[in-house]
């Protein structure tokens, strides 16, 4: 029922939005398709056996709702001109590649720039030298980037796109890392000089470890969910090597027996022939269960851009309507699972909140 309310407010919101831009601009359009939601009714029972005793027990019923989903004015890539800069995250890169590649398929002319160089050092560039029209990054922008964006003149509204699975992987030799626990993998990046550290019975064989580097979104993340957002313990970690080059990970772990790494899950999927994935509290990254929330290591991808950017390139504006309207099409297969209806839905209404 929320996420129903949710999507309702969104499309009358839209609607008035439309309604208030004036006769040239397009209205969105409203599709409504049958989706099976899971609504979990939790019901409180209260027994007197020697004293009062609460027992909560949990009911769930699949029903099936109607939802609307939000499309946006349809674009033509044929008819875009101008060129678009992006820049920031290593995670996001592949999945902003591709869909600069499908633009580029369906007609656009102009040229589109992704650089992969991390989501602060591409926020960085978006609110600090004004140099980018979209950033990429796998976290939220932080307050202070806000701040700087808000200082050349710059207000950056947010695009979820996708949910990544952070891919934990050892050297495929390795056989006896079956799971790790995140106290364990605490241990892994920081303290642990050996792998009997990490547990009992494992080998006494130095641990050798591969990070992306303190710009990426990806780092940000993993000292964020296994250091408490602390970095100290593993920056000061040895045998660490850091990069902002995922492919240098791969290369790093793929070449030592005792290694271990962590990156994009989509970077993982690309060298599975390469790489051993390790469970995390015995839970697979897998589609079940990022949407389902029972693997620790997910989380939301993201672009950034801005109204007066897209008001005065109105080729960002159109490949952000694109990238919107198609990603899903495009998400799985690039590697990553796609964002909730809620959050695209949200992302659809930024997009026409900032275009109207």
């Amino acid at each position: 029922m929320r996420n129903k309310l949710f999507i309702f407010v969104l499309l009358i919101a839209a609607a008035a939005l439309a309604a208030c831009s004036g006769s040239g601009s397009a209205e969105p359009q409203v599709i409504t398709e049958t989706v099976t939601l899971e609504v979990t009714r939790v019901q409180t029972v209260v027994e007197t056996v020697t004293e009062t005793n609460v027992e909560t027990v949990t009911v769930v019923e699949t029903i099936t709702e109607q939802v609307q989903v939000m499309a946006l004015p349809a674009v033509d890539p044929l008819a875009v001109k101008g060129d678009i800069i992006t820049a920031g995250s290593s995670t996001v890169f592949p999945l902003t590649e591709r869909m600069a590649e499908r633009f580029r398929q369906e007609g656009y002319g102009g040229n589109i720039t992704v650089d992969s160089i991390g989501s602060g050092a591409g926020l960085e560039r978006f609110c600090v030298a004004g140099e980018s029209d979209i950033a990429n990054a796998s976290r939220p922008i932080r307050d202070s980037e806000v701040e700087s964006c808000r200082a050349i003149g710059r207000e950056p509204i947010e695009f979820r796109v996708g949910t990544d699975a952070l891919a934990v992987v050892i050297n495929p030799a390795n056989d006896f890392v079956d799971t790790l626990t995140l106290e364990e993998l605490a241990l892994a990046f920081s303290t642990a000089a050996t792998w009997a550290e990490v547990r009992e019975g494992w080998p006494a064989t130095p641990i050798i470890r591969f990070s992306p580097g303190t710009d990426s979104g990806t780092f940000d993340y993993f000292v964020e969910e296994v250091f408490d957002e602390d970095e100290e313990p593993i920056l000061s970690a040895a045998n660490l090597q850091l990069s902002e080059d995922d492919n240098v990970l791969v290369q790093g772990v793929e070449g030592d027996v005792n290694a271990i790494g962590y990156f994009g899950y989509a970077y993982f999927q690309e060298n599975a022939d390469r790489l051993k994935l390790v469970p995390i509290e015995g839970v697979e990254a897998t589609a079940a269960h990022v949407e389902d929330g029972t693997y620790p290591l997910a989380r939301p991808l993201f672009i950034y851009s801005d109204a007066s950017i897209m008001a005065a390139k109105p080729q960002v504006a159109a490949f952000i309507n694109f990238y919107l309207t198609f990603v899903n099409e495009e998400v799985v297969d690039v590697g990553y699972f796609p964002a909730s209806d809620d959050a695209l839905n949200l992302a659809k209404f930024n997009w026409l909140n900032a275009n109207n």
